[in-house]
């Protein structure tokens, strides 16, 4: 038995750290993004924070309805059928482009409305106006970035969903390299190029997207022999009308719930920025530097969506026991791996503010949001895991009601009425609202104990 663990935590952990390093590297790079546009001012950190505010519900739409597909992918492959891997490709880049253009569009023609509902003044008039002249600044840029940075996303998901992470990993650290040294040019004006401030971080990020793309799709299609299922994958868009159907079914609620959750975030970011744009400007702090650590359960959680569904698609209800059992193991991996990364972000909590450009009070609270997110850590984790355990045998009915229901049923409500109705100081608030999770937490335990998820739907 405990060579049997020593396997599978080798399996785990095959899987899990090129995507931890991936989403390191990448969050690490923000997080430097983030410190030189906060270098130029408070106002343009501000306006990058609300457009990416914005963008992270577009992002989480995308990333929702290809992972309704994934599903289909991890299974698919655990059988070896290559042509229902090809069909699942070709079913992602298709919704991958109908969800960029219906975003770009809703986003182009109300910004102005979107950007105002988080510019809540608690100093001058020329704050808010500052903040939404950057803000559709960088969104207009960044635009261009997103039709690279969706078809990214769809060889990425593929290429994991058959287990390979290296080469996603591989393709976003050049891109974050690329993305860099853009920032440093491009924002500041270095080598001769205009200082264009956040013009140029959002400029950065678009090229880094059609790096990343590009080195993705040369790989896939010159290593066919790897991945057969990307043999004449563009010949055509044909995908069988039942997988169609499977694929709406499943993956709908799933596209659903995270533009629910993730709008239901923005909408509670909304809420918080009442008390002014120092929130805003706190929260943007605390998300980016939480963000580098929160890597730890994420990449865990994908990890624990490739493993469980691949194990659905070779076992199905056949080893039930096994496949619960092994989603337990992934659990409890993922919190204790929590529990380490987020007492090291709790004790240095105190440095990371210090580095922006930006007030006293704004470095103060947002160390404190920090401290809240580390302490917080091991019960994400907990969430994460269940969350991509159920969402692997393909309920995703289960996981909307689990995900995004909670948030707008719970989280929000309570938000508001403390905004609203109280004097509590925004971080107490920030705390009571994310104490209500641990009910989430034990939904999660239930449905993940009932093993109602074991489903092999190919």
């Amino acid at each position: 038995m405990r060579e049997e663990n020593k396997r599978f935590l080798k399996r785990t952990l095959i899987i899990a750290l090129p995507i931890m390093l991936q989403n390191g590297v990448t969050n690490f790079v923000n997080m430097l993004d983030n410190i030189m546009v906060g270098r130029v001012g408070t106002d343009p950190m501000t306006g990058v924070a609300i457009v990416n505010q914005l963008l992270f519900v577009f992002m989480l739409c995308l990333f929702g309805g290809l992972s309704g597909i994934g599903i289909f992918t991890a299974q698919y492959y655990g059988k070896g059928d290559h042509d229902g891997v090809r069909y699942t490709f070709r079913l992602q880049f298709l919704l991958a482009v109908l969800l960029t253009v219906a975003g770009i569009l809703i986003l182009k023609f109300n910004d102005r409305a979107l950007i105002s509902l988080y510019l809540h003044e608690d100093g001058g008039i020329g704050e808010a106006a500052a903040t939404m002249s950057h803000a559709r600044a960088y969104m207009n840029v960044m635009f261009f970035g997103l039709f690279p940075f969706a078809i990214a996303q769809v060889y990425a998901s593929t290429l994991r969903g058959c287990g390979e992470t290296i080469v996603p990993m591989r393709a976003s650290m050049i891109a974050v390299a690329v993305n860099l040294i853009g920032n440093y040019v491009l924002i500041y004006g270095k080598f001769g190029a205009p200082a264009l401030g956040v013009v140029g971080a959002a400029a950065a990020t678009a090229i880094s997207r059609v790096v990343e793309v590009g080195y993705l799709a040369v790989h896939a299609h010159t290593h066919t022999e790897k991945y057969p299922f990307m043999r004449a994958v563009y010949k055509s868009f044909y995908v069988p009308g039942r997988l169609v159907k499977n694929c709406v079914i499943k993956g709908t609620p799933l596209l659903v719930n995270e533009a629910l959750w993730a709008g239901g975030e923005a909408v509670l970011t909304q809420i918080y920025s009442q008390r002014g744009l120092s929130v805003i400007s706190a929260f943007n702090i605390s998300n980016t530097i939480s963000g580098v650590f929160n890597v730890a359960f994420i990449a865990m959680g994908n990890a624990t969506g490739i493993i469980i569904g691949q194990e659905l698609g070779a076992f199905g209800r056949t080893d039930g026991k096994r496949v619960k059992r092994d989603a337990w193991k992934l659990t409890l991996y993922s919190v204790i791996l929590c529990v380490f990364s987020g007492l090291l972000l709790f004790l240095l909590a105190g440095y990371f503010p210090r580095i922006y450009n930006t007030s006293d009070e704004i470095r103060l609270l947002a160390a404190g949001f920090i401290r809240a997110s580390a302490l917080f850590m091991p019960m994400y984790a907990f969430e994460n895991a269940a969350y991509f355990t159920i969402r692997s045998g393909g309920n995703t009915m289960i996981t909307f009601f689990f995900d995004s229901c909670f948030t707008w049923l719970a989280s929000i409500p309570l938000a508001f009425v403390l905004v609203r109705f109280t004097g509590l100081p925004i971080l107490t608030l920030f705390v009571c609202v994310r104490l209500l999770e641990l009910v989430k937490c034990g939904i999660g335990a239930m449905l993940m104990q009932k093993g109602i998820w074991i489903n092999d739907i190919t």
